[in-house]
């Protein structure tokens, strides 16, 4: 068996590269982090892929409160037209 496949049975509960690529894919993981991803799995670099993915996700993150925020002002402004008597 392939060093990578049984690096990627080792470090995921996937049997298989392309279920964890689209795993990645549908996490809105770039290309580049893709392959970044798959290069520790072939090393078998555990803290390496842990390191990636988790700042994917904080990046995705920082985003969701950006949006947050955004909301907030928009429910404040409806909020103060609301009461308006005008």
């Amino acid at each position: 068996m392939d060093v990578k496949i049984k690096n990627l049975e080792k470090m995921t509960s996937y049997s298989g590269e392309e279920a964890v690529i689209q795993n990645m894919r549908d996490a809105g993981c770039s290309q580049d982090i893709i392959e970044r991803c798959l290069a520790c799995i072939a090393q078998g670099n555990k803290k390496g892929l842990l390191d990636l993915l988790n700042e994917h996700r904080e990046s995705i993150l920082s985003k969701v409160h950006e949006e947050e925020k955004q909301i907030d002002c928009l429910d404040y402004l409806v909020f103060q037209i609301g009461r308006c008597l005008c």
